[in-house]
């Protein structure tokens, strides 16, 4: 009896950090799309709790979509990100926010000089929670823009990751035309914003 009383109490110190640890490593994600991707991943990167960016497509009806399928609006499809982060660090409700400051949800058909349907304003929701948190802040952006908000808030259906050359594009090339003048201001913009959307303890 002595002995199984200590198996269990080595067996108690061991599987308890366990046991926080994966508390501690919880991820969740959601699917959102607001212009070109490349721009959207690296801003959502400065947030705090924040994992994992991978930029995708999602949205439409075809499968297996290319960047080229997506360039020819033969797919349906949005541009877009699965962001997964961890809650204890970052809301939910802190990420969608953040959306509506990383583009502009007002514009229709395309997002500043990039035009086409692939470029659209939208949210996919996994589940009720996510519906509800988006419509919840749409409702709050919404005071805040003069022209009505265009971003559609659907159900996920599937998402599809996007060719690798795409994935961390804009860490990987500082140096290019469209990092340089068009995410590198945008992220310069946001990142004295973003840690402040840091959950507090």
């Amino acid at each position: 009896m002595k002995l199984s009383s200590v198996l269990i109490a080595l067996l108690s110190l061991v599987l308890t950090p366990m046991t926080y640890a994966a508390a501690a490593s919880k991820t969740e994600s959601i699917v959102l799309g607001g212009g070109c991707f490349w721009c959207t991943d690296a801003t959502y990167k400065l947030l705090p709790g924040v994992k994992a960016v991978t930029c995708g497509y999602s949205g439409g009806k075809e499968p297996n979509p290319t960047y080229e399928d997506i360039c020819n609006h033969t797919t349906g499809h949005a541009e877009v990100v699965k962001i997964d982060y961890d809650p204890a660090v970052v809301s939910l409700t802190a990420l969608v926010d953040y959306f509506w400051q990383v583009h502009n949800p007002s514009q229709v058909g395309g997002q500043g000089n990039d035009h086409g349907p692939q470029y659209r304003s939208i949210i996919l929701y996994a589940d009720l929670a996510q519906k509800v948190a988006a419509q919840n802040s749409l409702l709050e952006a919404q005071k805040t823009f003069r022209d009505p908000i265009t971003t559609e808030i659907v159900p996920l259906v599937k998402f599809w990751p996007a060719e690798k050359y795409h994935q961390d594009y804009f860490a990987k090339n500082p140096g290019a035309g469209y990092c340089q003048f068009v995410i590198a201001p945008k992220v310069r913009k946001l990142q004295d914003h973003a840690p402040a959307l840091q959950k507090k303890s």
